[in-house]
């Protein structure tokens, strides 16, 4: 069954407990913040619960954070999981980020359990979410399961797991948040079984921070291009072709910036601003004001995750997306093939990523002036914060 979020009204003080888990950029992360903070806003008791390696930058206001001992991947091939050190995980270790988890429930005693992906992804955390959700179980009045998902899964060409994932979510969920707009696409796109209507499926629309009632700055009174990769190390050679692009672009009198995100290690951001400098392009650590800056570009290169789409598009800056498609990753490659359909990106794949393909797809992108509107909902957070507390079990009396 589907539905538009927004439905019903929600119970007093609702209890929220989320739990997400990013490992190699911080787009789930990201995404989940803000929805946590829109819970916030109306009233809700919001506990996050996050398990990937700290970003101070992204805080939530107004919400409870719980940090568990943090996981993460050394690549693009998201395995093996390792700790903060780089070790591998022990029963030791895994024992402490279950406790870490059901302690946070126990204090939250919440209403609803959101869980960011699973069980479409991040299966590997079973040994923690498992304990969590036989305790919501065995909870009275038992909270809502509720999944927070983005609009595009990995596609796994795999059909005994993907109905293995349905019967869990069948068992156990009693709703899934499509954070998208089912005139984009729709969960079964990439996850075949939830064309049953087994599990209640809501779109809240795009989830993104970007201001959309801002009038877009004139084409005419924009400059330069701004470059950016994901916040993990997975955009180097998107970054490099960048850097020797702008000597063969009819932009190149323009300031150019690339933006370098946290996961990149030093040396490798000391390499690329060494080779930034000799190319007259400005090479920086991601910034927190990287909105505003696109919104003032001529052209936004970048590559196709969730979060910076939303960015790009609120924006309307024209844009060159190569999508990220390393180990045989899907999700990018599909979001820019169909924004490009409609229209709203260039797009360069990275098996033929060069600077001077780069390059003219950049000039491509200038010459179609400033974008159009953007024709997804793109109150996400928002629709989503409502839904999730119109299904929160009523308390008699709002009882604390």
């Amino acid at each position: 069954m589907t539905r538009t979020a927004g439905e019903g009204a929600p119970p007093a003080q609702a209890r929220v407990l989320i739990w997400v888990q990013h490992l190699l950029g911080a787009g789930h992360l990201e995404r989940t913040r803000l929805i946590a903070e829109a819970l916030a806003a109306r009233g809700a008791a919001v506990t996050l619960v996050t398990g990937g390696m700290p970003r101070p930058a992204r805080r939530p206001h107004g919400v409870d954070e719980v940090q568990l001992p943090p996981v993460r991947v050394e690549d693009a091939r998201f395995a093996p999981l390792v700790d903060a050190t780089g070790a591998p995980l022990t029963d030791a270790f895994r024992a402490r980020r279950v406790a870490a988890l059901l302690a946070a429930a126990e204090a939250a005693r919440p209403d609803v359990v959101v869980l960011e992906t699973w069980p479409f992804g991040r299966r590997a955390f079973a040994f923690e979410l498992a304990p969590l959700l036989e305790r919501v179980a065995t909870t009275r009045p038992r909270p809502r399961v509720v999944v927070s998902a983005r609009d595009l899964l990995q596609l796994r060409g795999d059909a005994a797991r993907d109905a293995a994932v349905w019967r869990l979510a069948r068992e156990r969920v009693d709703e899934i948040l499509v954070h998208g707009d089912p005139s984009f696409a729709r969960l079964e796109d990439t996850f075949p079984p939830a064309a049953d209507g087994a599990v209640r499926i809501t779109y809240t629309g795009y989830v993104g921070a970007a201001d959309t009632d801002a009038v877009p700055l004139p084409i005419a009174e924009r400059q330069g291009v701004i470059v950016a990769a994901s916040s993990g190390d997975v955009g180097g050679a998107l970054l490099d072709a960048a850097i020797a692009a702008r000597a063969l672009s009819a932009l190149a009198a323009s300031t150019w910036r690339v933006l370098v995100g946290p996961g990149v290690p030093e040396a490798a951001f000391a390499a690329l601003a060494e080779r930034g400098g000799r190319a007259g392009v400005s090479v920086e650590r991601h910034r927190p004001d990287y909105r505003a800056l696109v919104a003032r570009a001529r052209v936004s290169v970048s590559q196709a995750g969730y979060n910076t789409v939303q960015d790009v598009l609120a924006a309307r800056t024209p844009a060159v997306l190569v999508p990220f498609a390393a180990e045989g990753e899907t999700e990018q490659p599909m979001r820019a093939a169909r924004l490009a359909t409609r229209g709203l990106a260039e797009v360069v794949a990275e098996r033929d990523l060069a600077p001077d393909v780069l390059a003219s797809a950049i000039d491509r992108a200038a010459a179609r002036g400033l974008a159009p509107p953007c024709p997804f909902a793109s109150d996400g957070a928002a629709r989503a914060a409502l839904r999730i507390l119109a299904i929160a079990p009523q308390r008699a009396g709002g009882a604390p």
